[in-house]
């Protein structure tokens, strides 16, 4: 209790902290505006109904698509203009130069990436507003019919009106997740990610501390599942803290009559590299022709063989983020330009020529702990989907969800344990107590 009665002691912190918790606050009571026009009671009904890529999306939008809010599209469309541009920075040899540039090219860097989440959200509005209108009774390609009506007045007013809420809302989140990186304790967006999975965890567990008092979920089944919760939660913090560091040294050089170099550091390089973008990446594939039934005829046939939880299902989405693993990997992380750059500094790793057979090496170095982290990312997305219809239980863990709760969650103990140490606090875990460290050693 001593350690967080000191981030009371810090002024500074204490209002970061504050204003963080005020801007996550306003993102919630945001998820309860709903888009005009649309009946929220049918919508959330459906969805229960049907789960799916439906209670996915729901999911990771923080109940608000159940909610027909406004912050449907969540943060999603942002993070995937980041990506994109963060990948456009490796093809396009303009954006290569502004990410050279320093603080003002990723000025401008942020500022594409702004526009690229309007044109997103924009797509993607058009895409629910279709989708919503489809889901009325007797709507075209839904066969639904027991709920009622999604949408009360269908039409192109309707997905006009849509679209703007969709993107207004969006980029209101956008905007909330960079005033908390500025004001708040830092990683807006990735906070945001974390308050909307977190949000319904509360509910989905007394929905199982319920099933197992009326004998849905025997208590041994739900012991089980609790031991494999937190032995996901132990693999997921070991892997993405893991990385292989290659030794460095630095050659002694004269300059003048003193005499520099000489020490000796090391490259840190991710088992994860990737982290949570490649199985992003693949649940947006294969979550894409679910927003196109109704819209485009055959995508019912498509979306039928690819539900969550069905063995095509589950083979795509670990083809897909070991695939996505090393190619998110390949284009962010080039070991011929470290190479270059230890030659510049005059810097080498032991036993290993300058040069291009630095760069070989560090390349095959890279790809081996990358084929360990594209396993662990497909077993940890895959494997509690499995376990979820094994033991029939509510309570949604693993996979992405847990992957960046876990990340987001260490990452603020750590930002928060810097600042109680650079003002001469103990940290978090006391004076004698292990600290959280940026990485460690595979």
């Amino acid at each position: 209790m001593s350690a967080f009665a000191n981030i009371a002691k810090i002024p500074e912190l204490r209002r970061r902290i504050l204003f963080t918790l005020g801007m996550i606050a306003v993102y919630r009571i945001g998820i309860f505006v709903t888009i005009p026009g649309i009946d929220r009671n049918v919508l959330r009904e459906y969805i229960g109904q049907q789960g799916g890529f439906l209670g996915m999306f729901n999911l990771f939008s923080g109940g608000a698509l159940e909610q027909a809010s406004i912050f449907s599209l969540g943060i999603m469309p942002y993070v995937t203009a980041s990506i994109v541009l963060q990948l456009m920075t490796i093809v396009v040899p303009q954006l290569g130069e502004l990410r050279k540039e320093g603080e003002a090219g990723q000025r401008k860097i942020n500022q594409y990436t702004r526009y690229g989440t309007v044109v997103i959200s924009v797509v993607q509005g058009i895409f629910w507003a279709n989708y919503f209108q489809g889901l009325n009774a007797g709507g075209a390609g839904t066969g639904f019919s027991t709920v009622g009506d999604v949408v009360r007045d269908p039409g192109w007013g309707f997905v006009f009106l849509t679209v703007v809420a969709l993107t207004t809302g969006t980029a209101f989140i956008m905007w909330l997740g960079e005033q908390i990186t500025e004001r708040g304790i830092g990683n807006g967006i990735s906070l945001i990610i974390f308050a909307g999975i977190v949000a319904d965890l509360p509910r989905a567990g007394v929905q199982t501390i319920e099933q197992v008092q009326i004998g849905q979920i025997q208590p041994v089944a739900l012991l089980m599942v609790a031991a494999i919760v937190l032995l996901v939660i132990a693999v997921i913090t070991f892997f993405e803290r893991g990385q292989r560091r290659i030794p460095i040294h630095y050659a002694k050089r004269l300059v003048g009559r003193k005499l520099y170099g000489g020490q000796t550091s090391h490259l840190p390089l991710r088992v994860n590299s990737s982290g949570v973008i490649a199985p992003i990446f693949a649940s947006s594939l294969l979550m894409f022709p679910q927003q196109l039934v109704g819209i485009i005829p055959g995508m019912e046939t498509v979306n039928d063989y690819i539900q969550p939880g069905s063995f095509l299902f589950n083979l795509l989405y670990v083809v897909m983020i070991v695939f996505f693993a090393f190619f998110y990997t390949a284009v962010t992380f080039q070991p011929v330009e470290v190479a270059d750059n230890l030659k510049k500094q005059n810097a080498f790793i032991p036993k290993v020529r300058p040069g291009k057979a630095t760069a070989e090496y560090i390349d095959r170095v890279l790809t081996r702990i990358t084929v360990g982290g594209a396993i662990y990312v497909a077993l940890v997305c895959v494997v509690p989907q499995v376990l979820q219809d094994s033991f029939h239980v509510p309570f949604f863990f693993g996979g992405t969800s847990v992957m960046i709760v876990v990340g987001v969650a260490l990452d603020t103990v750590q930002q928060i344990e810097s600042h109680l140490i650079t003002r001469h606090y103990e940290g978090l875990t006391g004076p004698r107590g292990p600290r959280i460290r940026g990485r460690r050693t595979a």
